[in-house]
């Protein structure tokens, strides 16, 4: 069984209520990041060959914990390629998602990657974080900075009124 082929049966065994168009759109998301990483260095290329495991199903193991309602919204801080912003758009439908970074290479290609796989309940923004005006459910973020210094970074933007199993927050 090919490294692929494992990689979707723990999805689909992990999420077992998966349809088919989001698995479709996981198994996609190899070759999307294998061609814009030949253009600009999204994903260490070291790390490429290992993007399902310690990408994909990485930024997805906040969902065994947690299940974001539909219409909540969610900021994904420092999103570089898209990770863990674009794995959880895939599998919370309902929920928005708004991805930001910095550098604008990295956003055009989170840009591109949102538009192949049709994704409506995503958007990227170059901007930095901390300019950001709008309030979210929760903020979510791969390797950005310490705790510390996140926490000043997403001060003001995590709403109050909580409606889910756990405290809105990070």
């Amino acid at each position: 069984m090919t490294k692929q082929k494992k990689v979707l049966n723990i999805l689909k065994s992990s999420f077992p209520n998966l349809s088919d168009q989001q698995l479709l759109q996981f198994d996609s998301l190899t070759k999307l990041y294998e061609f814009w990483n030949n253009k600009i260095n999204v994903i260490s290329r070291k790390d490429i060959s290992e993007l399902k495991i310690r990408h994909i199903l990485h930024s997805l193991s906040i969902a065994k914990i947690i299940e974001f309602k539909s219409g909540s919204k969610i900021l994904d801080v420092g999103t570089g390629g898209g990770f863990p912003g674009i794995p959880l758009a895939i599998m919370f439908p309902k929920t928005e998602f708004v991805l930001s970074d910095s550098i604008e290479k990295k956003i055009k290609v989170v840009k591109s990657i949102i538009n192949e796989l049709n994704l409506k309940n995503v958007r990227a923004q170059k901007i930095r974080s901390e300019k950001i005006e709008e309030k979210f459910d929760f903020v979510v973020c791969r390797a950005v900075t310490n705790m510390t210094d996140f926490v000043k970074i997403i001060d003001g933007k995590i709403l109050s009124i909580n409606s889910h199993k756990f405290k809105n927050g990070i």
